[in-house]
């Protein structure tokens, strides 16, 4: 039986891939450094001889900044003096219409329903009464003008829905 000759150990598939792979990263890196060099804008092969005047730099001349003088930038005559400060505005209050306070949670979410399917939209605010327990608060609102409390109540009113006039003054914060 002879042998065929095609046959090989497998050792040269891995020198083949070897070789192949260093002669990607050869040639990847002479690309490389050309494109950085054209990006660069520096040309080695031009010749540059020493007579040239395009090889002798010519030095900048800065522009001008501009002067400024702190005390006429700010506003007011005087160095020492501060900008007039708004007054700080009253805070406006906002109205709320309190449908009803229910120990139930279930109630709540009913006249939140009921209050809806009339086309009016409520939150339930849960809280804790001193002595009482947890109230279950369905309140309409808030509106900042009462004409549209006003409006509000009457719907409610019309549907015998009573309802309580709650108003909020919010508390003013500071301000740096």
């Amino acid at each position: 039986m002879a042998k065929s000759s095609s046959r090989n150990n497998g050792r040269s598939g891995g020198n083949s891939i070897f070789t192949g792979v260093l002669i990607g990263l050869i040639v990847g890196a002479i690309l490389a450094v050309g494109v950085a060099l054209w990006v660069g804008g520096i040309n080695p092969f031009k010749s540059t001889s020493p007579g040239s005047a395009s090889s002798q730099p010519t030095p900048a001349t800065p522009e001008t900044a501009p002067s400024f003088d702190f005390y006429k930038v700010l506003p007011g005559d005087a160095p020492g003096e501060l900008p007039p400060s708004a007054a700080p505005a009253a805070p406006t209050p906002r109205y709320y219409l309190q449908a009803g306070a229910f120990q139930n949670p279930n109630d709540a979410d009913n006249l939140k329903a009921q209050l809806a399917m009339l086309g009016v939209e409520a939150v339930i605010q849960t809280g804790e009464v001193t002595d009482k327990g947890v109230f279950h608060r369905v309140r309409v609102g808030p509106f900042n003008a009462m004409d549209d409390v006003n409006r509000t109540r009457s719907l409610l009113t019309q549907n015998n829905i009573p309802a309580t006039l709650v108003k909020e003054v919010p508390t003013p914060q500071e301000t740096p």
